[in-house]
């Protein structure tokens, strides 16, 4: 198009300009910019008829809106926006009928048969009735989809695409203004207000995705759980969520990267996911903080003072009245102390009172930093001559491994997480008993730090679906699952026929696992399908392929056809696919295909998962192509969400921790049996003793093996699993043996990715975060 652009001065009148422009016949259409700006009055209506009808590409003269209105759609010129809408449609493949409206006032109800309305109809019900629940319906929620532009990497990408608002976001899924905390345009916090307004709406289908043992480089769960979401949503016009986890700025500034998806399936902007997006994981750094400096503050106090001062400093006088505050009040009624005047104490309760006698040795409270730092990972603390010689050996963990993380996405209510945070065990006292952050009296403390990070974070993908990013767990010794809450806010936003994609943590022997017997468990909530994610690459290294080494170039067996390998190290495949069913959950395999995979490769994952029992397998390019590419895996799930789902627990949290150990060790990993070391004999008869045997178990394991060893590849078995010791999230509520030696502090490598992290002065963007 050669464009010209005339600007007429504000005292033109109605004849200028337009005659000349209808007689050159080297102007082929021009449209005249409305409101009219003009200092004397001019017709509008005279003005657009002016305009010769043949020339009229707005479609506004009377001539042509004459046409278009009887049909003549060949002899006019069709509006722009609306032909470019229709276009829009044409281009989905939806078939776009006449829409009927129907009004009912009978003033009885249901007198009006489903049957006897076309289906897309709206219907508007005047009469005056009152049918309990009837206003909660499935409701497609017409939401606004993103056109990704093509270029080079994750974050170009990322920023090429302009993000709607995201209050409109929210206005789409059917939230209300007031339900919606704004942090600038494009994130948002959403109340739990919202939970409690769509209890009566029927929940979506429960789908979560997960994968095969992964190679160091991960296969792209993140990227299938968004591509699918973008699929179900932008291609096949499905109410849809994704329900992800908040990554660490560890790994972001390491050497993983970050985690917002790849290509073009990300949530965005991928920088601010990445980054610190609402301050979750600072809130949950400060509350652990001051736990670990609550447990020292009060064994440095009770070594250095009286019980009498001891009581005196913690019930203090003020204006001549001593009071106990409510923590304190449970305090003593969990010591079996029924009194509420201070004075009343016994010299006896006053000790049994102020004295909470922590072991230092039996110490499990850390501190904690969101930030790859190894020299930390064994430190000595209380050097200062304040402390008067008393130090310890301690030790700092990442933030995302803290218990308080755990208890943020296992909580299904404000209530519940005040509850869960009292409830964690920090020590032992030297009589064996627990000590939690209520015998601290820092519970209601933590939960004033906590209060604006139990609400679910809302983003959207590349392509304009929503995301709840919530929570982000350490998959090793948490259950590495996204939160309960974001599960079910978008579960009931999106309806009965609507979709929730949630993602869990590591392979399926895993975060899969721990998805099913600890979140399920806690959250009521029942999956529908298992999405297994698998890759060549990935594959050909179980089947005996070289050591696939993060920041290496991969060695040529993965860059070439080679069926054997590949076929050998489907017994990977097909022991994860194995797993998945044992909970009684139809698994789709979503085969995630890199540019060096071969066509026979592929076909060949495909012809084996189905072999191996699961529901459907397909081939995916998400990664190239966005939702497009992962529509046959929407299908699939679609299919398999039909079909009954026969959920069940893998344990029963009544069998001695022992044999919940040794079920998960035989059934989910291959083991003929379990060998507990010295010190986990001790702690198993200790925590059952403490009344916490009847917790979930929560495996902490290397993820890059079935078995203990990372170095066993494939589908080993019989092996013997050595558990060297159990520890207690109590408040999260689990026990978690340790298998082998797991390491809380990830290190730094030689070159981290903050080489290539840099920001654009000029223009305020991050370059190099990817």
């Amino acid at each position: 198009i050669s464009a010209n652009h005339i600007k007429l001065p504000n005292t033109a009148t109605e004849a200028d300009c337009i005659a000349s422009l209808n007689g050159d016949p080297a102007v082929h259409g021009f449209i005249v910019q409305l409101p009219l700006d003009s200092d004397k009055p001019i017709n509008t209506e005279k003005i657009t008829n002016a305009v010769a009808p043949e020339k009229d590409v707005d479609g506004l003269s009377s001539i042509n809106a004459g046409k278009l209105s009887r049909g003549d759609l060949g002899d006019c010129f069709i509006p722009c926006t609306p032909k470019g809408c229709m276009e829009l449609i044409r281009q989905t493949g939806k078939e776009v009928g006449k829409a009927d409206i129907l009004v009912v006032a009978a003033g009885k109800a249901e007198m009006v048969k489903g049957e006897w309305i076309k289906p897309g109809a709206i219907v508007i019900d005047c009469g005056i009735n009152h049918v309990p629940g009837a206003w909660v319906m499935y409701k497609a929620w017409g939401c606004v989809y993103l056109y990704i532009n093509a270029v080079a990497n994750d974050i170009e990408i990322s920023q090429s695409c302009i993000p709607k608002p995201i209050d409109q976001v929210a206005r789409e899924v059917g939230l209300f203004p007031d339900e919606v905390e704004l942090y600038g345009q494009t994130k948002a916090k959403v109340h739990l207000s919202a939970l409690e307004r769509l209890k009566s709406q029927p929940d979506g289908k429960y789908i979560v995705v997960t994968g095969i043992t992964p190679t160091p480089l991960g296969e792209g769960k993140s990227t299938t759980t968004v591509g699918l979401v973008q699929a179900l949503g932008a291609h096949l016009h499905q109410n849809v969520f994704a329900c992800v986890r908040q990554p660490s700025q560890g790994p972001t500034f390491g050497i993983k990267g970050g985690a917002a998806g790849g290509g073009y399936c990300q949530v965005i902007p991928m920088d601010e996911f990445n980054l610190h997006l609402t301050g979750d994981i600072h809130a949950i750094t400060a509350a652990n903080n001051l736990v670990a400096a609550a447990v020292d503050a009060r064994i440095f106090h009770e070594l250095t003072q009286t019980d009498q001062a001891l009581y005196s400093r913690l019930v203090p006088s003020v204006n001549g009245v001593r009071k106990f505050s409510d923590i304190q009040i449970r305090r003593l009624q969990k010591l079996g102390i029924n009194k509420t005047d201070p004075a009343t104490l016994t010299k006896e309760e006053v000790n049994f009172f102020v004295r909470l006698d922590i072991d230092p040795s039996t110490i499990t409270w850390q501190r904690v930093l969101d930030t790859n730092d190894r020299f930390l990972r064994k430190i000595t603390i209380g050097q200062s001559p304040t402390e008067k010689g008393f130090s310890r050996t301690a030790q700092f963990d990442i933030t995302v491994s803290s218990e308080i993380m755990a208890v943020l996405a296992l909580s299904d209510g404000l209530d519940d997480m005040k509850k869960r945070l009292g409830r964690m065990v920090v020590a032992s006292s030297k009589r064996g008993e627990p000590v939690t952050a209520d015998d601290l009296g820092v519970t209601g403390a933590l939960a004033v730090l906590m209060k604006d990070a139990v609400k679910p974070n809302l983003m959207q993908t590349l392509e304009g679906t929503p995301v709840f990013v919530h929570a982000g767990p350490f998959a090793n010794i948490a259950h590495g699952n996204s939160s309960v809450l974001a599960d079910k806010i978008a579960l009931k936003l999106v309806g009965k026929e609507g979709f929730v994609v949630t993602e869990a943590g590591f392979g399926a022997d895993i975060g899969m696992e721990k998805f099913f017997n600890i979140k399920c468990r806690y959250s009521g909530l029942r999956p529908h399908v298992v999405v297994l994610v698998a890759t060549v690459r990935a594959l050909k290294m179980h089947g005996g392929g070289p050591a696939v080494t993060a920041g290496v170039p991969l060695p040529k067996e993965y860059m070439e056809e080679n069926l054997q390998l590949l076929a050998k190290g489907c017994s990977n495949l097909n022991k994860q696919i194995q797993n998945a069913r044992m909970f009684g959950v139809p698994v789709v395999v979503a085969v995630n295909a890199f540019k060096t995979d071969t066509k026979a490769e592929l076909a060949l994952v495909v012809q084996l998962a189905k072999e191996a029992g699961a529901f459907d397998a397909v081939e995916c390019t998400h990664w190239a192509e966005g939702g497009k590419g992962a529509v046959a895996l929407a299908q699939a799930v679609q299919r398999a969400s039909q079909t009954p789902s026969n959920f069940r627990f893998l344990y029963n949290l009544e069998l001695p921790v022992i044999d919940k150990i040794r079920l998960i060790a035989k059934q989910i990993y291959g083991a003929s049996d379990i060998e507990l070391l010295p010190e986990a004999q001790e702690k198993v008869a200790m925590y059952t003793k403490q009344g916490f045997g009847n917790l979930p178990i929560c495996m902490a394991k290397t993820h890059l093996s079935l078995s203990h060893d990372p170095e066993q590849k494939g589908a080993p078995t019989g092996f013997i699993l050595p558990i060297r010791d159990i520890r207690a999230s109590v408040g999260a509520g689990f026990l978690y043996p340790l298998v082998g030696t797991m390491s809380t502090m990830p290190g730094l490598p030689t070159r981290p990715c903050f080489y290539d992290i840099d920001l654009d002065t000029a223009s305020g963007e991050v370059k190099g975060l990817f």
